[in-house]
């Protein structure tokens, strides 16, 4: 399963960077280096919350800024956690699904008004008629009434991957809709909708376009599909869910292969913030031009194109923020287009309190790059 963005970690972000300054010492004196500060903000993180692992870093329109690491990769083992590891991005892969359907609005192939049957009209006397009139944009909008979830997401998986997804579009869409559409409704569903309709266009499966035409043109070399690493391996980390001794379980595990437009992405921090970064310049990227990115970022409500865009101070304005698990990682990413920074935090765990955990290393990284900023003049 994969969650929204909670309301908690809106408020966290706020409150913890408004929040008076005096601690900010603790963290980093006059002439300590941002890396340096991130690392001993991470470190203090997984000793006192006693979580496996932690990677968090800070990006810029040139990629990564600072990045630091720790803890293990496998509960119980001793491999240790680099910043070099891949993380699970869960439902933060919506934003890069929304871009490559971008490059195909891009190009003609879909429009954003593209309604599901008519792309795939063989569905039309198959799913209810609450859902002829869906289109793409309803879809990643979360507006569509579409189901939260598949009822089953492992079923035909002798079928090939483009086959299984349509056959499960089909199966789950023929009871009438349970949300009024043009409604906000969280749904994976309907990521997994929109990357039918991509696979139908183009011929190729949401994996083959999310290769070429994203991780591949942004140099995204560690970018793939599902749990890190290789079973029985710890030269990558994996998935921990909590034990009831307070130990944790580690899990080499992910989501069904069918949800992939929803959230089976992982790739290393640093791959992540090149993706980032078309979202902190105001030039026309290698994939988009500008406006194509931007067309991304107009809500329907709070939630646009694979984002939750909402208002704060500490970002002159307008941010941008998605958190995503499997169940056994938590990510969570805050995008400050109007001051040139994002923010990450990955926990190779989950349990109740990754969420505000993720939040509080970020609110602090942001108090740590505003101090920095600050004393040389860098950030506007």
């Amino acid at each position: 399963m994969l969650f929204p963005l909670r309301k908690l970690g809106w408020f966290l972000i706020f409150f913890t960077v408004v929040a008076s300054c005096a601690t900010l010492s603790l963290w980093a004196g006059d002439t300590d280096d941002l890396t340096a500060s991130v690392a001993r903000l991470v470190t203090a993180t997984v000793e006192q919350e006693k979580i496996p692992g932690m990677i968090a870093g800070i990006g810029d329109a040139r990629g990564l800024r600072a990045v630091a690491a720790s803890g293990v990769r496998v509960w119980g083992h001793e491999a240790a956690m680099t910043v070099d590891d891949v993380v699970h991005l869960g439902s933060c892969t919506k934003a890069m699904t929304c871009v490559m359907l971008a490059t195909l609005v891009a190009e003609g192939k879909l429009d954003w008004s593209t309604k599901l049957v008519d792309v795939l009209p063989d569905l039309k006397e198959k799913i209810h008629p609450d859902y002829h009139e869906v289109t793409l944009w309803q879809l990643v909008t979360h507006r569509a009434g579409v189901p939260a979830n598949a009822a089953n997401w492992w079923l035909h998986r002798d079928l090939p991957i483009t086959e299984r997804r349509r056959r499960l579009l089909e199966e789950n869409l023929t009871a009438p809709a349970g949300e009024r559409r043009g409604a906000y409704h969280y749904s994976n569903l309907g990521y997994m909708a929109a990357g039918c309709m991509a696979e139908k266009v183009t011929g190729r499966t949401w994996e083959q376009l999310m290769r070429a035409r994203l991780f591949e043109p942004l140099k995204m070399d560690t970018a793939g599909f599902g749990p890190p690493g290789r079973p029985k391996d710890t030269s990558q980390p994996w998935g921990h869910v909590p034990r009831s001794d307070g130990g944790w379980l580690p899990r080499w595990f992910d989501n069904a292969e069918a949800l992939g437009p929803a959230g089976t992405v992982h790739c290393s921090v640093a791959d992540w913030a090149k993706f980032l970064a078309l979202w902190l310049t105001k030039e026309d990227t290698t994939i988009l031009p500008r406006d194509a990115l931007d067309r991304l970022l107009q809500p329907a409500g709070e939630y646009a194109g694979g984002w939750t865009i909402v208002e704060r101070k500490w970002g002159h304005g307008r941010v941008l923020t998605h958190s995503g698990s499997n169940t056994m990682w938590y990510a969570t990413v805050w995008v400050a287009p109007k001051t040139g920074r994002s923010y990450v935090a990955v926990m190779n765990a989950r349990d109740d309190r990754s969420h505000a955990i993720c939040d509080r290393v970020i609110a602090k990284m942001i108090r740590l790059d505003r101090q920095l900023a600050e004393s040389t003049q860098e950030m506007p």
